[in-house]
């Protein structure tokens, strides 16, 4: 065999080998695939027949059929996956954790969308009229366990626990009013409470707690509702009378104080601008007396000026002052012209006769 033919072998080998390869690769990719699809397939039916599936609003109670500790559990499970053995060996009983509504009444449209409806509670009064009177109530499971041993599972907890006692409880209390005590809120409100706490007297024993009775609304038969409604509107007409008769008693009331307050501010006011005339008046006369006394004593300071001066003119030397004044009044003289003979004649260089004529004294004399 030429080296050109060997060449030729080799290759038809390489090509023959492919498609082999390329199968048994496939067959071991399938292979893979199957046992990934059996094994989810064997996980699902695990979870599906293996364990429960609590959701997080619910309780779940488990019942064991076959063993050695069959029957209903008292573990409560919470949310989340639980082991129970399919084929009915054990069994998940759910419960709902949150509140419920028991809505009672013969209009189911105006009840909430959610809620356990049932007619309206049918009560005969205190005064024996009829009455249909719509009730939410509100309640929840406090003990799971007590609710499957002692009612049931599923929705027994409505059909034989709540809704059977629902009706005479109310009747109970609410029974107790009178036709007109119906309207009156505080009462009505009183009796609900009291039928709740009945309510659970009774149902806190096998797991339920009721939190509210509600009273919605109420109706008469349509005479005693048109009774009731005169009577209340004349009621009413005379609460109005006498209110409006108490207002205007207050209102006459208002105005006396208001005019007898108006009478003392002006009392208080006159009295007010007579203290302030009295004021003014004693602080005129104050400055008055100040004033004259002021006068007084610069006019006696005055005429003690006068005196003291006087005093001081008749002393010694008070000639010779009149003398030299009288000579300073001919300072302003340019000429005089006086007699130089005769008893009265004026002789310059006789200085005794000039102080003769002038008044004054030699010597001092007296």
């Amino acid at each position: 065999m030429t080296e050109n033919q060997t060449n030729q072998f080799k290759e038809y080998l390489t090509r023959a080998k492919r498609p082999l390869g390329g199968f048994f690769s496939s067959l071991r990719m399938g292979v893979g695939f199957q046992i990934l699809l059996t094994l989810a397939v064997i996980l699902y039916l695990c979870y599906k027949f293996l364990f429960a599936y609590v959701e997080p609003n619910e309780y779940g109670i488990k019942v064991i059929r076959v063993g050695i500790s069959r029957g209903v559990q008292k573990e409560v499970y919470h949310a989340g996956l639980s082991f129970v053995l399919p084929f009915g060996l054990q069994q998940m009983y759910r419960f709902p954790k949150g509140i419920q509504v028991l809505e009672l009444t013969n209009f189911p449209e105006t009840a909430a969308g959610g809620a356990r409806k049932d007619r309206a509670a049918h009560i005969q009064t205190s005064d024996g009229f009829f009455v249909d009177v719509d009730v939410s109530m509100l309640y929840h499971i406090q003990d799971p366990y007590l609710v499957f041993t002692t009612i049931g599972p599923g929705k027994l907890y409505e059909d034989n626990g709540i809704i059977p006692k629902a009706e005479p409880a109310l009747k109970e209390t609410l029974g107790k009013l009178t036709t007109e005590e119906f309207y009156n809120s505080p009462m009505r409100v009183k009796k609900a409470e009291d039928a709740k706490d009945n309510l659970n007297r009774e149902l806190n024993l096998k797991g339920i707690e009721v939190d509210q009775v509600l009273v919605r609304y109420f109706r008469y038969s349509p005479e005693i509702q048109k009774n009731i409604e005169a009577k209340k509107l004349q009621d009413q007409m005379v609460f109005t009378n006498q209110a409006a008769a108490r207002a205007a008693k207050e209102e006459a009331q208002l105005k006396k104080i208001v005019q007898e307050g108006m009478v003392i501010t002006a009392v208080e006011m006159e009295k007010g601008r007579a203290y302030v005339t009295r004021k003014i008046a004693e602080k005129d006369l104050y400055t008055r007396k100040v004033k004259a006394n002021a006068d007084l004593l610069v006019k006696l300071s005055e005429a003690e000026r006068v005196r003291l001066k006087n005093e001081a003119l008749k002393g010694i030397g008070s000639d010779r002052m009149v003398g030299l004044k009288m000579a300073q009044a001919y300072k302003g003289l340019d000429l005089i012209i006086l007699p130089s003979d005769g008893a009265h004649g004026v002789n310059p260089l006789d200085m005794n006769n000039t102080l003769k004529l002038f008044d004054v004294r030699q010597g001092g004399a007296k």
